[in-house]
């Protein structure tokens, strides 16, 4: 074991948790960096009982997920001694056949369920179409958000699960996220992403872009904000590299990072200056945060729905007495903000 890098944790006293999955105590033993480099969340471990459980999430399955923090992890560690260059290998794509048979089925779709009830149905099927966003059948109708550039490749579709209600992110017992192409077991995928939205940058050469981590804050901001074009990386690091930013040459560019990203946002800007037109880090949510709102790491999107929408009133008022929404639908009712 000592062997490895990244290995299950020495038992010592306190060493052993509680399962995320079955949540019987003291069962549950973490991965750990031996070099001390990488904190793995919580739930990256095994679980004891292997046949009433069989818990096993393994930093293998950490990365597959999570290619960012594989890539941040290969720029930051330098090699020891020279080696030779093994050849690049060219970009992998799906399928457009895949992603638009993905386009459908929103009625199960619980963060459709939650647009529609914060902004509309119409505005959230719009803004699906936008965007491009899927449906897929894992964990009963998790959102797919798609990768397309700007010549219509699909590099990549990741997979997420959300709450209808709260519109959070399903992270129990552990985090309902993964790609298309791991799902399809396709072979040797060279997984390149791209921006989330870079598709919309040739239709809309005029517009400021706006660059966010998440995909869903990106939809809701495009939403409330529609004069800029609003783009995700996908995560704090995402598709952050010399090759992916080629697209924004010549363009106004704002990044907009969640709050306690701000100054990891700011180093990417000596890259993006050599690419785009202008570049600069917004520090609105920064100067307006409260200590709370920044330990709990908020985006803007957050802060647009701090209060509640006429759609959002609406729902309540339906949830209350469901003859309204019958009433609605009979008389061809739609609500005027």
């Amino acid at each position: 074991m000592d062997n490895y890098r990244f290995h299950l944790e020495k038992y010592h006293r306190g060493s052993k948790v509680a399962c995320p999955e079955c949540k019987r105590k003291a069962c549950f033993t973490r991965y750990i960096d031996e070099s001390g480099e990488i904190t793995f969340p919580p739930h990256v471990g095994k679980c004891d009982h292997e046949n009433s459980c069989g818990y096993h999430y393994t930093p293998k399955d950490f990365f597959r997920e999570h290619p960012d923090e594989l890539d941040s992890l290969r720029q930051e560690w330098k090699p020891q001694a020279v080696t030779p260059k093994k050849p690049v290998s060219p970009p992998s794509f799906i399928d457009s056949a895949v992603m638009q048979r993905s386009l459908s089925h929103y009625d199960i779709n619980p963060l459709y369920t939650f647009l529609s009830i914060t902004i509309g149905r119409s505005n959230a099927g719009r803004l699906f179409k936008l965007y491009q966003v899927g449906t897929s059948r894992k964990w009963n109708g998790s959102a797919v958000f798609w990768q397309v550039d700007s010549n219509g490749r699909v590099h990549a579709g990741k997979i997420m699960g959300y709450d209808a209600k709260t519109g959070h992110r399903q992270k129990v017992p552990h985090p309902h996220i993964c790609w298309v192409h791991t799902e399809l077991r396709l072979p040797d995928f060279n997984l390149c992403q791209c921006f989330f939205g870079e598709h919309l940058l040739d239709r809309y050469l005029n517009k400021t872009v706006f660059i966010v981590e998440s995909e869903k804050t990106a939809l809701i901001a495009a939403h409330f904000m529609p004069d800029g074009l609003w783009l995700a990386t996908g995560g704090k690091n995402g598709c952050f590299n010399e090759k992916a930013v080629r697209v924004l040459a010549h363009r106004d560019v704002v990044l907009m990072p969640d709050l306690g990203a701000t100054e990891q946002w700011k180093q990417k800007t000596s890259m993006l200056a050599n690419v785009c037109r202008s570049v600069s880090v917004s520090t609105v949510l920064e100067d307006m945060a409260t200590d709370e709102q920044r330990s709990q790491g908020l985006d803007i999107a957050d802060f647009l729905l701090m209060e509640d929408t006429p759609q959002m009133i609406l729902q309540r008022m339906i949830d209350r007495n469901p003859v309204l929404q019958t009433l609605i639908d009979e008389l061809g009712l739609e609500l005027i903000e």
